[in-house]
C-alpha cells in the first residue's frame, strides 16, 4: 500500500515562538507537514493562494488583517478551504463569528497537544471540531436572541456605567427609548438586571472594555 500523503498545514500567527513551536511539533508527525508561516493576515492569505494548504491554522489578532478577515476571504474565493482557529480568545462571540465566517474548529493555544494535532486530521477529513466546553459555549450563544445594532450600541454605553439619560444624550435618542432597548436587551441575554447584562456581555465578547 502506498504511504498516504502528508496533510499540508499552513500556520498564520504574528508570534514567532509560537510558530515556530507549532512548526517543530506537527513536523514531527509523519501524517502532517507545515507548508508556510505567515506572520499577518495578508500573508496568511497570500501564503493560501500560493501553497493551496490542506488545513490553515489561524490566530484570530494579527496585523493588517484578523483572522476573521482571512477566514472571510478564504472561504469566499476557495469554498473547500479547511481553516482551524487557534487563539488565546475565547469570548463567546469570538467563537460564534469565526464558525460564522467558515473555520471548521476552534482551539486554545492551551490546548493539549494531541488535541491540536487530532484536531488537523478531524478538520482535514472534512469534519468540524469543538471541544465540548466550546460547543457548550456555542450552543448558548445561538440559543438567544440577536441584539440589534442599536442594541449593542447601549450596551456598550450601559458597559461604561452610563444611565439611561446619558445613553440617550450620546446617542440623540428619548430615555424612554433607551428604556425599551435596555428592556429588550434583558430579555435576550436572559438577565435580571443591568450588572448581570454587562457582566454577560463582557465574558461573551459583545462588547469589549479597552
Amino acid at each position: 500500500m502506498p504511504r498516504a500523503k502528508p496533510i499540508r498545514v499552513l500556520l498564520a500567527d504574528d508570534h514567532p515562538v509560537v510558530r515556530e513551536g507549532l512548526a517543530a511539533m506537527i513536523n514531527r508527525r509523519p501524517d502532517m507537514t507545515v507548508v508556510a508561516e505567515g506572520s499577518n493576515g495578508c500573508e496568511a492569505v497570500q501564503l493560501f493562494q500560493r501553497h493551496q494548504p490542506d488545513v490553515t491554522l489561524v490566530d484570530l489578532r494579527m496585523p493588517e488583517m484578523d483572522g476573521l478577515e482571512v477566514i472571510g476571504i478564504l472561504r469566499q474565493q476557495f469554498p473547500a478551504a479547511r481553516i482551524v482557529v487557534l487563539t488565546t480568545f475565547d469570548d463567546d462571540e469570538d467563537i460564534y463569528r469565526a464558525l460564522r465566517a467558515g473555520a471548521k474548529g476552534y482551539l486554545l493555544k492551551g490546548a493539549p497537544r494531541e488535541q491540536l494535532l487530532d484536531c488537523i486530521r478531524i478538520v482535514h477529513q472534512g469534519d468540524s471540531y469543538l471541544p465540548s466546553g466550546v460547543a457548550s459555549r456555542l450552543a448558548e450563544r445561538v440559543s438567544g436572541a440577536e441584539l440589534t445594532g442599536r442594541e449593542l450600541e447601549v450596551l456598550r454605553l450601559m458597559t461604561l456605567g452610563r444611565s439611561n439619560k446619558e445613553i440617550g444624550s450620546a446617542l440623540d435618542i428619548a430615555e424612554s427609548t433607551v428604556k425599551v432597548h435596555v428592556n429588550n436587551i434583558l430579555h435576550k441575554l436572559k438577565v435580571s438586571g443591568r450588572t448581570e447584562a454587562v457582566t454577560l456581555a463582557i465574558r461573551r465578547g459583545l462588547v469589549r472594555i479597552d
